[in-house]
């Protein structure tokens, strides 16, 4: 009997020993998984500063006197327009929105004009020489070259913003004009506007006036930003959790975020400006701890909401990743232009433009940005032409104080520079001569006109460079269920794997300290077995 008391009490004291080297252990499993599950996004979202609101005219227009005449130009709505709306024009002639450049103060001090009238880009590359078919999507009427009069108010088109009853367009090659007869172009047809019609029924822009130049930027749907598409006109909670139009969505519209005051609206185009001035944050709405967990919280500090938010762009329409104008000029036996698909109907070759890639629910790149950036502009030179040309940086590290990691679509292009000026080509692309490069697919003629009408030199030789763009991604904002796991970024390939310059737990490790550590683990493990089981054999 007493024989059966001490195997039985040394069977209790080894079980004791075990649950104590065990039981740590399930504890830390247990918590870490508590843990990770608090961490995930929070049903919980605080918002602020928001409530839905219709934006249509609190007065009917149809009613005043000014509007009852016939008109036959839209010079003359304009004139209606000013005629009551006192000095509003002069607000809109002094914004990005009508004169297409701003002053900026670079890195080295250099002043320069920064925007699409200066600004190199690697799509469609500049404005100049090409302006008449960039400016169906300039707020003015007649911007066909560098002749146009910015003084004259009369050319502000008020109708291509106000208009509420989706019958304004403008013509694809006109200038800036909508078609004053029927005009059919590709698979669409213009007709002339209504103009008292429409004139009758304006009110704030809704998401269709903004949608016809943003949402196609760059020659087509979604082709230059990566998540502002027409999938945004109607979108649902996947595509969009703002811009969501079901029953109990949010309905927010473009000017719900990018409040506008003068006419001078919040939210400039990180790719084409170079300083940290009138930035839309998501902290507009969203203010102090939005998380329910103050880890996410903290997080904030250094990580922009769209990084976690934003784990995909291209969500429906296709975006374009890659343009190569070097391609360009293989043509059918019989001289006609070649237009090639893929399985999809996206284009992926056209003799005058080159080879295209696409792709849809993109993983983002991730970068650090401080809010300032620096762009190409005409005549900047190219310190190394044996890189990869950045043709815009975003600015910032992990040592700026104001620096968040933010993601990105990196459009990747190759296009025409001059190797002995070291300058990117401004060509003259389209236009109705041999000159334009979409007719006569000669890149010298289109060189010497572009170059010439920028007021740059040109070597008579040119070549191609590889370019990158960044574009900051801040649309097609996914709900909480969506929003990126721990794992995704704290694992050894995870999407901030790129990202140098600082320690990262789960991504960044030490070999010797791994096993220095493994090591003492096993070793504290084996000394507790050890002791444990000499005492159990003692007794």
């Amino acid at each position: 009997m007493s024989e059966n008391n001490s195997i039985k009490n040394k069977w209790v004291k080894f079980l004791i020993y075990a649950t104590v080297t065990i039981l740590p252990w399930v504890i830390i499993f247990a918590v870490s998984k508590y843990l990770e599950k608090r961490n995930e996004p929070s049903e919980y979202i605080k918002i602020v500063n928001y409530e839905k609101k219709e934006h249509k005219s609190p007065v009917d227009h149809g009613e005043f006197e000014e509007l009852q005449k016939e008109f036959k130009t839209p010079m003359e709505v304009t004139e209606a327009c000013v005629s009551c709306h006192n000095k509003r024009h002069t607000e809109i002639m002094s914004n990005a929105h009508w004169t297409w450049d701003r002053e900026r103060v670079r890195e080295d001090g250099e002043t320069v004009l920064s925007g699409k009238r200066n600004v190199i880009n690697n799509f469609c590359i500049a404005t100049n020489t090409n302006t008449w078919k960039c400016t169906s999507c300039h707020i003015g009427f007649g911007y066909k070259d560098n002749e146009f009069d910015f003084s004259d108010y009369t050319k502000v088109d008020c109708m291509v913003c106000h208009d509420l009853t989706g019958a304004y367009e403008k013509e694809p090659l006109g200038s800036g004009f909508p078609a004053d007869e029927r005009q059919a172009y590709s698979d669409k047809t213009y007709f002339p506007p209504n103009y008292n019609y429409i004139a009758a029924n304006v009110g704030s822009p809704d998401v269709e006036n903004c949608g016809k130049c943003h949402f196609f930027g760059g020659g087509g749907d979604n082709v230059k930003h990566g998540d502002l598409s027409s999938d945004l006109y109607h979108p649902d909670k996947k595509m969009d959790v703002h811009m969501d139009v079901g029953e109990d969505g949010n309905g927010m519209t473009c000017i719900d975020c990018h409040k506008t005051e003068n006419h001078e609206m919040l939210g400039k185009l990180y790719s084409l400006s170079s300083s940290d001035e009138g930035r839309l944050m998501c902290t507009e709405c969203h203010e102090g701890a939005v998380h329910q967990n103050n880890t996410l919280n903290r997080h904030s500090n250094k990580i922009a909401c769209q990084t976690c938010h934003i784990p995909e762009y291209a969500k429906g329409v296709p975006t374009k990743m890659v343009w190569d104008w070097s391609t360009t000029g293989r043509v059918n036996e019989d001289g006609s232009f070649i237009k090639e698909h893929d399985s999809l109907g996206n284009v992926t070759y056209k003799s005058q433009k080159g080879s295209f890639k696409w792709a849809t629910h993109v993983t983002p790149d991730y970068v650090w940005f401080n809010g300032t950036g620096e762009n190409t502009v005409y005549g900047d030179i190219i310190q190394d032409t044996t890189q990869i040309l950045k043709i815009n940086k975003l600015n910032g590290s992990y040592d700026d104080p104001k620096a968040q990691i933010i993601p990105v679509k990196i459009h990747r292009g190759k296009q025409i520079f001059d190797p002995v000026n070291k300058m990117l080509i401004v060509p003259h692309v389209y236009g109705h001569d041999n000159t334009a490069y979409g007719v006569g697919l000669d890149w010298d003629l289109a060189a010497k006109k572009g170059m010439k009408e920028a007021g740059l030199p040109y070597s008579g030789k040119y070549s191609f460079i590889e370019t990158e763009m960044y574009w900051p991604l801040n649309h097609m904002v996914s709900p909480n269920e969506d929003a990126l796991k721990c794992i995704d970024c704290h694992s050894k390939d995870g999407r901030l794997a790129s990202l140098e310059g600082f320690y990262m737990p789960g991504r960044d490790q030490s070999s010797i300290l791994d096993m220095l550590g493994i090591g003492l683990i096993f070793a504290a493990i084996g000394g507790v077995f050890i002791h444990g089981g000499i005492r159990f054999t003692k007794r």
